[in-house]
């Protein structure tokens, strides 16, 4: 175990302890930095919400592939 995690006290920590508190570290990074700008996140939801009201409309991943392959074939 590093120096860092035995001058914090980590190293007393049970494994479920220092699950819960890796976590918590994982939360409060995410709260402080999102990674989208809101324009991306309003995407994100308006994508989120026209799959959800149309989830047929979708096209296989054996067609795209099929498509993308022979579009860089030519």
């Amino acid at each position: 175990m590093s120096d860092r995690m035995k001058s914090l006290g980590i190293d007393r920590l049970s494994l479920e302890e220092r699950v819960l508190l890796l976590q918590d570290i994982a939360d409060s990074i995410a709260e402080e930095e999102s990674p989208l700008t809101d324009g991306q996140r309003a995407e994100l939801e308006r994508r989120i919400a026209a799959n959800r009201a149309n989830p047929d409309n979708v096209i296989p991943w054996e067609q795209i592939k099929a498509e993308a392959l022979a579009r860089f074939q030519k």
